[in-house]
């Protein structure tokens, strides 16, 4: 049978002598005999020991679960498979901090940011759990909306953008607001109300829909020409949309109207919207139209609904 000296043993393997020496002494690559002059030789079983112990050194392994390798008391396979495991942990966290500090360079708040980041999809769905509890909680509300929202699901990926980072980041300091919160309850209790009395609950008609889309488009081509909201010009706009919603809601132009787009208006939270947009863009779905620019301009402008 062949035996091989250290020094062989290094050339074969691409150890160093010292480094085989350590693992001979630690009791995983025993000599297999001892020459007359009182040399450590080793067989053909332990250059292939050598060789497995290199590789999982190579790929992290500790060297206690090598030698338990070594030892049959676990396989290449569990171990491989944990190792695996435990990298996956390790990248979703780096790739975690690299999201947290490209959002602190641009001006995040770093602690706030990285408490978010390192939450569990379970921790960051009772964010909005709590937030649904109080504000749809204590009201009847119809069934199907209510549900449709309270399915609604947090699911910021492992390896999130920047925009997808602070999005969330901006979404859990939104609905934990107290005066968003009040805000939403007092949509509730209105939709309660107006549920109890029978109201039509269903979504906005098609005519209404093409009012709120002109009046969007009015104060976007506003903005983009820079209309000052206060100017005489925005004054024209506002007329215009006016005049537009009430052919929509068929009712004359007049303070019927104003009174009418201020119940609606109730009901149209700019914020809420913002929370769709930030849904959309955290869960990675097509992006939500965003109208904030535009309705902070007609509310600027005396728009009633804006």
């Amino acid at each position: 049978m062949t035996r091989y000296q250290i020094g062989e043993l290094a050339r074969m393997t691409g150890l160093t002598v010292r480094t085989i020496r350590f693992y001979s002494d630690q009791g995983l690559i025993p000599p297999t005999a001892r020459t007359v002059g009182g040399y450590r030789t080793y067989d053909g079983e332990a250059v292939a020991k050598l060789k497995l112990v290199r590789t999982l050194r190579d790929l992290g392994v500790d060297l206690p679960t090598a030698g338990r390798v070594l030892a049959r008391e676990v396989t290449v396979t569990d171990v491989a498979r944990a190792h695996a495991d435990a990298i996956d942990a390790q990248m979703r966290t780096l790739r975690l901090r690299r999201a947290v500090l490209r959002a602190v360079a641009k001006g995040g708040e770093m602690e706030l940011m990285n408490e978010l980041a390192r939450m569990s999809d379970e921790e960051r769905q009772r964010i909005l759990d709590d937030f649904f509890e109080e504000v749809f909680g204590p009201y009847e509300l119809d069934p199907q909306f209510e549900q449709h929202m309270r399915s609604v699901r947090i699911e910021l990926p492992d390896d999130p953008s920047t925009e997808q980072l602070e999005a969330w980041v901006e979404l859990a300091k939104l609905v934990q607001d107290p005066d968003f919160r009040a805000a939403v309850k007092r949509m509730s209790q209105q939709h309660e109300e107006q549920r109890r009395d029978g109201a039509d609950m269903s979504p906005p008609s098609g005519d209404q829909m093409e009012a709120f889309n002109f009046a969007i488009a009015q104060a976007r081509a506003a903005l983009d020409a820079g209309v000052a909201p206060e100017s005489e010009a925005a004054r024209e706009v506002v007329d215009r949309v006016n005049a537009n919603w009430a052919q929509a809601l068929n009712l004359p132009n007049d303070e019927r109207l104003v009174e009418r787009l201020r119940e609606l208006s109730d009901f149209a939270d700019p914020r809420a919207e913002r929370y769709w947009v930030l849904i959309a863009k955290i869960n990675g779905w097509p992006a939500m139209p965003d109208h904030s620019a535009e309705r902070a301009w007609l509310r600027e402008a005396g728009q009633p609904f804006g």
